[in-house]
């Protein structure tokens, strides 16, 4: 079985399943199809399915000619049909793995997809997990579920992991430009996985497990969250003493080593980095350890939109109001800027929020023209807005969440009468006589 795989591959007869056509998987199935190689991509939503067998995309960073000039090379196919799973000679996994509501791993997606797969499991498929999750997801949950399909791994099929590394809207990194770390459940599985993705990216990247793979995905992400934590925790401090946080940064940056900025905002957003300080936070509970100082810092970003709500109604109560009954224009949507991804958007707290306490709320964000629901906020629905002089200027307060350059600063400067700014996009705006500008 492993060499029939290598034989397919080195004569590019080898075809790819791609499981979940979000941000990763999108991507993914269209960078493998661009290399030459046959892909079928799967999605439980059959509404994606019909948008992209249009050659239409749902993604504002993946353009429509893309996906079309995909389709017209007959390499890429994409169904809603998972009794077709046996078809593709690897197996690409690109679910999700939230949080449940006492933020402990929610692997549902990644459990009921392994089910299928085991179903349809055939002899000689490759199954790799991109999403991102604890370290012995892998070996611990995927194994024995692919395992009760009666084939033996690394004999009759193999798994490896290899986490995703998508940065959406980043124009200068995409997924045929990153390396790929690779860690399996064993050699075979190693050489097949780290082969696959030599095909479409510049380098692989081995590691001696899937449990290392996992862990280094974790790294990855919490060196971020941890950071990010940092400099909101500084945020908060510095505004009790009067001081701007981004005037410090600009100052700590002129440090030529030893200092890596990062900007504080109203929270954190994306797939990654609010979810993994949790999964290993709880991954070490099980171990009777304790991940103290990355779960702290997971909660200091999980509170930052309280600290915006504060700061928000402090400065309407300087104009004599209350939150309850205010008009509050909500500036972006999207986790962070120039992106259409909602995904752990600190916005939606922030309008809840505000919603509980009474206000109006109302939105506007250059990339998403209509609320989508997100797992923990189904029922909450608020009017978009487009971004005028008479919607600035009706708002007792509009509230900067996410920093689009699509948005017009200097519009917002002229017609706002009071901004709070959790991004410091403002900075420098001239504003109209009597407009006060608030920084969160």
């Amino acid at each position: 079985m492993y060499d029939t795989f290598m034989k397919r591959l080195e004569s590019g007869d080898l075809s790819v399943g791609v499981i979940g056509l979000g941000y990763v998987g999108l991507p993914l199935a269209l960078t493998f199809s661009s290399r030459g190689l046959h892909v079928l991509g799967f999605d439980i939503d059959p509404s994606k399915i019909d948008c992209l067998n249009r050659g239409s995309s749902y993604i504002r960073h993946i353009s429509s000619s893309a996906v079309s000039e995909r389709l017209e090379s007959g390499l890429v196919a994409f169904t809603a049909d998972f009794d077709r799973l046996s078809e593709p000679d690897a197996l690409l996994i690109c679910v999700p793995t939230p949080l449940k509501d006492d933020r402990t791993p929610d692997l549902s997606f990644v459990e009921n997809t392994a089910r299928d797969i085991a179903g349809r499991l055939r002899n000689g498929q490759l199954v790799v997990l991109e999403s991102t999750t604890y370290p012995g997801t892998t070996s611990e949950v995927l194994l024995p579920i692919l395992a009760a399909s009666g084939l033996a791994v690394e004999r009759d099929f193999f798994l490896a992991y290899s986490p995703e590394r998508e940065d959406p809207g980043n124009p200068d990194f995409a997924t045929g430009n990153i390396p790929k770390v690779v860690g399996a459940v064993g050699p075979r599985s190693l050489e097949l996985a780290s082969a696959l993705y030599s095909k479409i990216v510049p380098s692989v990247v081995q590691v001696s497990s899937a449990e290392v793979a996992e862990a280094a995905k974790l790294l990855e992400n919490i060196y971020r969250a941890v950071n990010i934590a940092l400099v909101n925790e500084m945020k908060i401090i510095l505004d009790a003493m009067g001081i701007d946080v981004h005037e410090v940064i600009r100052a700590a940056s002129t440090k030529p080593f030893g200092f890596q900025p990062f900007h504080p905002g109203p929270g954190w957003g994306g797939h990654c980095i609010p979810v993994d300080p949790f999964y290993l936070a709880w991954k070490a509970r099980m171990l009777g350890r304790e991940a103290r100082f990355i779960e702290d810092a997971g909660w200091v970003n999980v509170l930052m939109p309280k600290f915006v709500i504060e700061k928000l109604a402090a400065a309407l109560e300087r104009d004599g109001k209350t939150v309850s009954g205010s008009r509050i224009l909500v500036l972006g949507l999207a986790y962070k800027k120039n992106v259409d991804d909602t995904r752990e958007s600190p916005a939606y707290e922030i309008i809840r929020l505000l919603l509980d306490r009474g206000a109006a709320v109302s939105f506007h964000d250059p990339n998403i023209h209509e609320m989508p629901p997100r797992r923990r906020f189904r029922d909450m629905h608020v009017p978009s807005v487009p971004l005028t002089p008479q919607t600035l200027s009706a708002a007792d307060c509009v509230l900067i969440v996410t920093d689009h350059d699509g948005m017009d600063r200097s519009l917002i400067g002229a017609n706002a009468r009071l901004i709070v700014d959790t991004r410091n996009f403002m900075d420098g705006v001239p504003l109209a006589p009597g407009t006060r500008l608030v920084k969160a």
